[in-house]
């Protein structure tokens, strides 16, 4: 099977990797399109990799992954949606454009609303798999400890935090929490890890960058996966981002701010105050604990790390049912976007 691993943003990569090894280990020739922007960005020099649009057109590939909302309907072969994340509350998340012959959702929760569309709109399947960023939680849980402890032992702590916002103008609490971010580092017993979205306002990377430099207990990565810094900390604050879900199925208290969930099983703020005391309760007594089990069972129950197998194996069977699809019936407006953004 030839496959195409489709990026437009660099969060794509640490998605795709497990479906990479994958293909690696059945034998199948892949090739990444990465967009020009994010070429210096992608960490898989050694594969094989193009940023024209020509290549892999004429790499004939048998099937498409993309975690992104757009992928060229002329492509060769079965258009797959991955996702980018778990965030169901975000603007776009459930909208359907009409480029992908196969979604594969990660959890009941996502499968039930796409199963409902695809009986509406008749023209793609829709398959249950889990979602590969987190086949890490099944096979390598705890393949960071020892730079947790030596983290803890450098600068004296006992926890640390997670400080990680998404980027949305709208929805971000990062233009807010500067000053209580510097306030809760008063507590040494914190190692705060501030880890930005790759499109986060340049002026908020600036602030929070002279934050860190400030202060002895804050640090400002710029690494692009960020499941290391999930794996290592023992609480995240954040917002209306889908890391929230991401870190709560490693069974660990949140804290958010004006997170627009209908339903929030976490700590959720609704103003930008008392970040301390919350902190402070939840790394303490942990309320929500009993009520992260919901959401560990709606948005990714899946635990055995074999979710980017099952997306493979999906594809497989797609193909065996209905053949590889040569391009994408679209719209007008739809395939104008389309050759806008790609060319041809």
């Amino acid at each position: 099977m030839r496959t195409i691993l489709f990026c437009m943003n660099p969060y794509s990569f640490g998605i795709l990797e497990p479906i990479m090894q994958v293909l690696k280990e059945r034998k199948y020739e892949y090739i990444w399109f990465v967009k020009e922007e994010i070429d210096d960005k992608f960490p898989f020099k050694e594969d094989k990799y193009t940023s024209k649009i020509k290549e892999v057109i004429a790499f004939k590939s048998d099937a498409v992954f993309s975690p992104g909302n757009e992928v060229p309907h002329y492509l060769r072969g079965v258009k797959t949606q991955v996702f980018h994340g778990l965030a169901g509350e975000k603007k776009g998340h459930f909208r359907i454009r009409s480029y992908f012959d196969l979604y594969l959702t990660q959890g009941p929760y996502f499968t039930r609303w796409f199963s409902k569309a695809a009986l509406k709109h008749e023209n793609f399947k829709v398959i249950e798999t889990g979602w590969p960023k987190l086949d890490v939680y099944g096979k390598e849980l705890y393949k960071y400890d020892a730079d947790k402890n030596q983290l803890l032992v450098e600068y004296k702590a006992r926890k640390i935090i997670l400080f990680a916002p998404t980027f949305s103008p709208s929805l971000t609490c990062a233009p807010y929490l500067l000053k209580q971010i510097k306030q809760l580092s008063g507590n040494k017993e914190y190692v705060i890890v501030i880890k930005f979205h790759d499109l986060m306002a340049e002026e908020l990377i600036v602030a929070y960058k002279k934050l860190a430099n400030e202060v002895s207990n804050i640090l400002f990565v710029e690494e692009q996966n960020i499941i290391k810094y999930l794996l290592i900390s023992d609480m995240l604050i954040s917002d209306t981002s889908s890391v929230v879900y991401e870190f709560l199925l490693l069974n660990k208290p949140v804290l958010t701010f004006k997170n627009n969930s209908k339903i929030c099983n976490w700590d959720n703020s609704r103003k930008y105050k008392g970040l301390e005391v919350m902190v402070n309760d939840n790394l303490q007594n942990d309320p929500f604990k009993e009520k992260r089990a919901f959401v560990v069972k709606e948005y990714h129950p899946y635990q055995d790390g074999k979710s980017a197998e099952r997306m493979v194996h999906a594809v497989e069977e797609y193909i065996k049912e209905f053949g590889i699809p040569e391009k994408r019936d679209l719209s007008w407006l739809r395939r104008r976007k389309i050759n806008k953004m790609f060319g041809k």
